[in-house]
């Protein structure tokens, strides 16, 4: 890890990965649309899925898959299915549909599903049941229709999780030929209205190129963790909680924000003595070795780095961090505490772990259930109370020059006493 000066702060520290429209990507997208089923086979063999004849899952398989998942790990999974469920539900009840008058006409808003979803659950580096859940279970309070899940390499216990979350199709594939297939279609895979879930850098790209032809929630790169922490703050769960992002992949990365650097020596140290035995210091020992640390000399330094990185994760491990807390605007989820560790979230304590990297938090919030539903206007305009809408709706017409649009609105004066 390295350390730096506030005034030192190198200017790549801010800067943002962009997910160019990858050639290859653009390739298979344009392979699978073409030809479908047969070149989803060719890419999940290409890659390194194995020749899969047929994507879908069956209920057996499903079934099965459920049976081989141990008792705790089912109870661990169910665990964190009600706290996302109940979080889930809290905040789709935190909005109404909405009817309002306006100078006698009525205005209002409809809250609805989404009929589709395509759930996308990675499965590089580890299995990733977890992430079936935050996925899955939002589309599942939202009431959309028709909820599936891929994901390549699919391990027994994703599968256990991608059920138990209420998918009602899982497919064992993955990749860019996954995310064209939910977004154009095949033979065996309906296309789906949004796509959802991380993924690497292909799929990220794959997600960019095909947005249009049906929404996706946002463009995720590596995982990252910014944590604020003063003395108080104990190094063994800064530590921790650093290489649990870095344990990702090697592109994923942990930042420091604190107040003397024998702190961050402190934790830096805490950091390569867990490294030593650590089961997946290989990936973890890379990221860690990019990450850095700022030393600030006051809470204002640590604000406006933090609000200008806008991190996907955000931690706050400092006295009276409660009172601090709304100073901070940029982030895709905030921890508050020295006993808010991120990894909480990650799995069970109810929030989405599928966050906004790269930035995106700088204007766009996690993965939720308000990312299943549309909230769609509607509006009655009354005859008895027309005129005034009429007469300012026709003169900013005429202002823009649209003269069809001055005529519709004219035209239901002058017919007004006979409809």
């Amino acid at each position: 890890m390295k350390i730096y000066n506030y005034n030192e702060i190198p200017e790549d520290f801010f800067s943002k990965i962009e997910f160019e429209n990858i050639e290859t990507v653009a390739q298979i997208i344009k392979d699978v649309r073409e030809n479908k089923d047969s070149a989803v086979r060719k890419y999940c063999e290409k890659f390194g899925d194995g020749i899969i004849n047929d994507f879908k899952l069956t209920q057996e398989e499903i079934n099965n898959a459920i049976k081989e998942t141990d008792t705790k790990t089912l109870e661990a999974i169910n665990f964190a299915i009600k706290n996302v469920e109940e979080f889930a539900k809290a905040q789709l009840n935190s909005i109404k549909e909405l009817e309002i008058n306006i100078n006698s006409n009525i205005l209002g808003h409809r809250i609805i599903p989404i009929e589709s979803a395509g759930c996308y659950i990675p499965g590089g580096n580890y299995p990733l049941p977890s992430s079936a859940i935050m996925t899955i279970v939002p589309a599942k309070v939202a009431g959309v229709k028709r909820i599936i899940a891929v994901s390549p390499k699919i391990k027994p216990v994703t599968i256990a999780a991608a059920a138990l979350a209420g998918a009602d199709e899982i497919y064992k594939i993955g990749g860019v030929q996954a995310i064209a297939a939910m977004a154009y279609g095949t033979e065996t895979i309906k296309k789906v209205n949004k796509i959802t879930g991380p993924g690497n850098k292909f799929v990220t790209s794959a997600k960019k190129q095909v947005f249009g032809e049906c929404g996706i929630d946002f463009l995720a790169g590596p995982s990252e963790v910014l944590i604020i922490a003063d003395d108080s703050a104990n190094p063994e769960y800064i530590a921790a909680d650093m290489l649990a992002q870095c344990e990702h992949d090697k592109d994923a990365r942990a930042f420091l924000i604190c107040f003397s650097k024998e702190f961050a020596q402190k934790v830096n140290e805490k950091a390569v003595e867990y490294l030593k035995t650590l089961p997946t210091k290989e990936i973890a020992s890379v990221s860690y070795g990019k990450s850095s640390a700022v030393i600030v000399s006051s809470i204002e330094e640590a604000v406006n780095t933090a609000n200008n990185k806008a991190p996907e994760h955000l931690e706050l491990c400092f006295k009276n961090a409660e009172n601090a807390a709304n100073r901070f605007a940029n982030y895709g989820s905030l921890f508050i505490g020295n006993y808010s560790a991120e990894v909480f979230g990650d799995y069970v304590s109810g929030t989405n772990h599928t966050l906004p990297t790269n930035q995106v938090s700088k204007y766009s919030g996690g993965l939720s259930v308000f990312d299943y539903i549309k909230i769609q206007t509607y509006q009655i305009i009354k005859k008895e109370s027309i005129s005034p809408i009429i007469k300012n709706a026709s003169i900013l017409a005429k202002e823009e020059g649209l003269f069809a649009h001055k005529l519709a609105a004219d035209i239901r004066l002058e017919k007004k006493g006979r409809i």
